[in-house]
């Protein structure tokens, strides 16, 4: 399932207060009307099958196809940044590489980092295996006997809907043989088997699982009838393009759930949006950051805890690697609220801020063994703004269990922020216990 609203999740009793979405619901009702939705989205999706590289015979993944009109192109990158203008559609791509005998018939793995949007591959003529969805990595399995003494050929046929297409940069693109890695980055061959036309996509195409109440009624409502002893809540968050009533839906999502299982107390753990995308050197503004910071309210709600994640993203995938460590911060959550296990589950958390001449000094909740900085270096990440509301880089000093934020051209600060960006990288502020700091802007300023 690819990123959901949060929206989708809640119960029609949940919308109380609602009536914007109440009235979607209703419309919803009407069997008709979906109909006529699913219709219009049908008919606006690309035409069927007219890829070259498909219709033709041989087809250009088979042995018996001799390559003619084929172009240089690197792998890892997109193709709109090689030369290719704008292109949606299908692209194949095509590389020969030599085996000795001793590595013929042995089984393989193949990785190929990360494609946009849906690709399958073939080795030597044989499908190894597809994936139709842009973000999981490609690690697909050879069998014994396809892979062969001297040349073999890996062809891959890729298909972009929107946005660049091709293999995503920073990802591992190898062939593992035997403990053997063959590195399978730079040049290989492509050759456009489709194009698109432009008003036969649409980005805005009707999607049922997208609206509210629709992945409650499907996944939640039939566990309402277990017993369970809380929540932990990683999903929801394709709502970073509007993350103002990010907060609101958090809530109702949390009063929701709790009242369906008919306890207010049941714990309520969830994840904060991970680091994603390109670094930022310079203060900016970022409605990733706006999200996180509607996630970090949500924690005023009793009962809940929040695992912390913008030291565990990638900045090229949006569904990072590491579950591990995800898993162990909830669980410390998990301990804390559900068992009554005295750990310290949390990073440090904003609670207050005071303001003394030019600087600001800022106190944490859940600081555990106290504030440190993770790498030993001088706090990272920390902005400071006067009354024009224009942040600028701050100096951040650890005081006792307090941070002191300064800059020295800005005399009359009033706002602090940390961490505040697509992706913090640097930001250092931890416990001892080696969890981090949440994002986080300061709201009431103490004189």
């Amino acid at each position: 399932m690819g990123g959901t609203p949060i929206e989708a999740w809640i119960s029609e009793q949940g919308f109380e207060g609602y009536p914007g979405m109440l009235e979607i619901i209703e419309k919803n009702k009407d069997r008709e009307y979906i109909a006529l939705l699913k219709e219009n989205s049908k008919s606006a999706n690309p035409e069927p099958l007219q890829d070259k590289g498909m219709l033709g015979n041989p087809k250009w993944f088979e042995n018996t196809y001799n390559p003619k009109g084929w172009f240089n192109i690197n792998i890892p990158g997109y193709w709109e940044d090689q030369g290719v203008r704008d292109l949606d559609g299908v692209v194949w791509y095509r590389k020969e590489f030599e085996l000795p005998d001793s590595l013929t018939n042995l089984s393989a793995k193949l990785f190929m980092g990360r494609i946009i949007d849906a690709d399958v591959v073939y080795v030597n003529g044989v499908n190894i295996g597809n994936i139709t969805y842009k973000y999981p990595p490609r690690r697909y399995n050879i069998e014994p006997g396809i892979l062969r003494k001297g040349t073999n050929t890996i062809v891959i046929r890729v298909t972009n809907y929107s946005g660049k297409g091709g293999f995503v940069p920073d990802k591992p693109y190898l062939l593992s043989i035997n403990g053997l890695q063959i590195d399978l980055k730079g040049t290989w061959q492509y050759k456009v088997g489709q194009v698109f036309e432009r008003n036969n996509l649409n980005e805005q195409a009707f999607s049922e699982q997208d609206q509210p109440t629709a992945l409650y009624n499907a996944m939640v409502a039939p566990l309402t009838i277990l017993k369970i002893k809380g929540f932990l809540w990683y999903q929801g968050e394709a709502n970073a393009w509007n993350p103002e009533p990010y907060r609101g839906y958090l809530t109702a999502l949390i009063k929701d759930w709790r009242n369906k299982w008919h306890d207010q107390d049941l714990p309520f753990l969830y994840v904060q949006l991970a680091n994603f995308m390109e670094v930022d050197y310079l203060p900016v503004e970022s409605k990733w950051s706006e999200l996180r910071f509607a996630q970090f309210q949500a924690l005023s709600i009793p009962n809940t805890a929040m695992a912390v994640a913008i030291d565990l993203g990638e900045w090229n995938d949006i569904h990072p690697l590491n579950k591990k460590d995800v898993g162990h911060r909830l669980a410390l959550g998990a301990l804390k609220l559900a068992y009554k296990i005295d750990v310290v589950h949390s990073g440090p958390i904003y609670e207050s801020s005071e303001k003394h001449d030019n600087k600001i000094s800022i106190t944490f909740k859940s600081i555990g063994g106290g504030l440190v900085s993770r790498d030993g270096d001088e706090l990272n990440r920390f902005e400071i703004a006067g009354p024009d509301g224009i942040f600028k880089w701050a100096q951040a000093k650890i005081v006792g269990n307090k941070v002191v934020v300064w800059n020295d051209a800005v005399n009359n600060p009033v706002k602090v922020r940390y961490a505040w960006c697509d992706n913090p990288r640097g930001a250092n502020l931890y416990n001892k216990e080696g969890l981090p700091a949440s994002p986080f802007e300061t709201t009431t300023l103490k004189d």
